[in-house]
């Protein structure tokens, strides 16, 4: 089911010449109000600027348009910030030297959850159970008289600071927006009175109008009202489910055509997926992954399936498979490119430890790809050797994408562990939700490994706990390894995740730093950088010395 609402709005002029408020309610289409929310929004524009009116019905018309351009992935706060950010410099500037003002007070409903935006004056409250609360506090000066003087609004500094709140929907609650045309003259009492004897949010909205300029408003008046009918599934992947019911395909076989697509062969098999190899009608190669048929009736992989494959479209690039736009599409699964090259784990099991050059390109090549992942607010949580594939054409591509993770869209069932025990950082088996600097840390183990063979913490099985101890250094397996980046290692890995690397942008700057630093150092002497080999040349050299000897003193 989807999240159902019932919306109510008025506005009216009053005595005023023109009406300076502006209401907005957006209803998107069935997919993207999974993913970015149902948008309510009121704007007041201060009429003591070049044009009220204008600021207020420009500010909504871009809240309206830009809100859904923004990347689906990322939280509503993070979306409205970026583009009110934005928006706030066109009103400085588009006023022709006049300040061009507003306020703003937004409401975005997604999945169980809202988010409200507001600066200005304008209020926003939740109705429940014959409660009334006020969520907004106004952005005016305190001194006597200058009450109604803004002190924060779109359009009047050239840095906006936006109040956010966000919190859990209850079935039957109401949020209200109101002007200050209507919270000047009518109070809270009056207000809950009003809602009270008005249980249809339209018949509310336009009674709370009515009463304000009945009180003697001499300003604007507008209400927006919604209640909530129903709350959806509780996750994205249950919204895909609901949106797209496709049966499993059959088991294909090898040289038969399936909805356009020439089957070659299975490549692989698990307990969940399997995946094909098979051509389009220009004979390219790509690859089927789909379900095996002992799942149909299963909907948490079903769905785990098309969470997968929204992931890997939203985070189109070259260091990711790309997928087929499947125009037709009768059956559960998805198409994404095949790409000739062999992953890390072949690699490593095939020539060893990789040389140190190597090493720190392939490490510059995951941080970054990792970095666009994060700032589409996505977490991989399962990046290891196996899931890295350096193609023919040079490119690092991160593959399966069949655990990612995106705070406030997925969710997580409580004390599970996602990904391979040995490369899950130790604050997820003590039951810490997923963020940034678990990826970091399977990005750590994954590199260490590449670079000694080994694991920092040894190998670790489901069943076991991590062990509470500084990992081993690197250097200990890989004596040419430099001290600065043994060190950069053993923060990447720590096992307080508070002494990690926060970002990739952070472990990236300390690998240029290190390499730009070791260059202008002098060169250590052989005798630091390679001990072993000092002493064994020195053995020689003194070897043949003495044979010398004898041999000029026999006679």
């Amino acid at each position: 089911m989807p999240l159902q609402l019932t919306t109510g709005e008025a506005s009216a002029t009053g005595p005023r010449s023109e009406n300076q408020d502006a209401l907005r309610v957006v209803t998107p289409a069935p997919a993207l109000a999974a993913s970015k929310g149902h948008l309510l929004a009121l704007a007041d524009g201060v009429s003591q600027c070049a044009d009220g009116g204008l600021a207020a019905r420009a500010t909504l018309q871009a809240l309206a348009l830009d809100y859904y351009a923004t990347p689906e992935t990322w939280p509503v706060a993070q979306s409205l910030d970026r583009l009110l950010l934005a928006h706030n410099r066109w009103l400085q500037a588009a006023g022709g030297g006049q300040p061009l003002l507003t306020t703003l007070t937004a409401l975005v409903l997604r999945g169980r959850r809202f988010t409200i935006a507001h600066v200005g004056d304008c209020r926003a409250y939740r109705w429940h159970a014959g409660k009334l609360q006020r969520l907004t506090s106004e952005h005016v000066w305190e001194q006597e008289g200058m009450q109604h003087v803004l002190k924060r609004a779109l359009g009047l500094d050239q840095h906006l600071v936006m109040d956010y709140l966000d919190g859990d929907l209850q079935v039957g609650e109401s949020f209200l927006l109101i002007s200050d045309g209507i919270w000047a003259v009518l109070n809270d009492s009056i207000i809950r009175s009003i809602l009270e004897a008005e249980p249809e949010p339209q018949a509310a909205a336009d009674a709370l109008v009515g009463a304000a300029h009945r009180a003697g408003s001499q300003d604007n008046a507008s209400a927006l009202l919604v209640r909530i009918d129903a709350l959806p599934e509780s996750s994205l992947a249950d919204a895909l489910a609901r949106l797209q019911q496709w049966p499993l395909p059959p088991r294909l076989r090898d040289g038969q055509t399936f909805e356009g697509w020439q089957v070659e062969r299975l490549l692989g098999e698990s307990r969940q997926s399997l995946l094909y190899r098979v051509r389009d009608g220009q004979g390219r190669p790509w690859l089927l992954k789909t379900l095996t048929p002992a799942l149909a009736e299963d909907p948490h992989t079903q769905q785990a399936l098309l969470l997968e494959e929204w992931f890997l479209r939203r985070v189109a690039g070259r260091s990711f498979p790309e997928v087929h736009g499947l125009a037709q599409r009768q059956h559960l699964y998805f198409v994404m490119r095949e790409y000739a090259g062999q992953t890390l784990a072949a690699r490593l099991e095939e020539q060893g430890p990789l040389p140190l050059a190597d090493w720190l390109a392939l490490a510059r090549s995951l941080l970054r790809a990792l970095g666009q992942l994060h700032r589409r607010n996505i977490l991989h949580r399962d990046i290891k050797p196996e899931n890295l594939l350096v193609g023919a054409d040079g490119e690092l591509r991160l593959l399966d994408f069949g655990l990612a993770y995106c705070p406030g869209l997925s969710e997580d069932e409580a004390h599970s562990l996602p990904g391979t025990p040995s490369y899950i950082a130790p604050e997820a088996f003590a039951g810490q939700p997923p963020d940034e600097r678990q990826d970091l840390f399977g990005a750590g183990v994954t590199l260490y490994r590449l670079l000694t063979g080994h694991y920092p913490y040894g190998e670790v099985e489901a069943f076991q706990q991590p062990p509470n101890r500084a990992p081993t250094p690197a250097s200990r397996y890989r004596p040419d390894l430099p001290a600065w980046l043994d060190e950069i290692l053993q923060k990447a890995l720590a096992n307080n995740p508070a002494q990690r690397f926060e970002t990739t942008e952070e472990w990236l700057l300390a690998l240029d730093q290190g390499e730009r630093r070791a260059q202008d150092l002098p060169a250590r002497p052989l005798l630091e950088r390679e001990p072993l080999k000092f002493w064994r040349g020195l053995a020689l050299v003194s070897l043949l010395v003495n044979l010398g000897l004898l041999v000029l003193l026999v006679p």
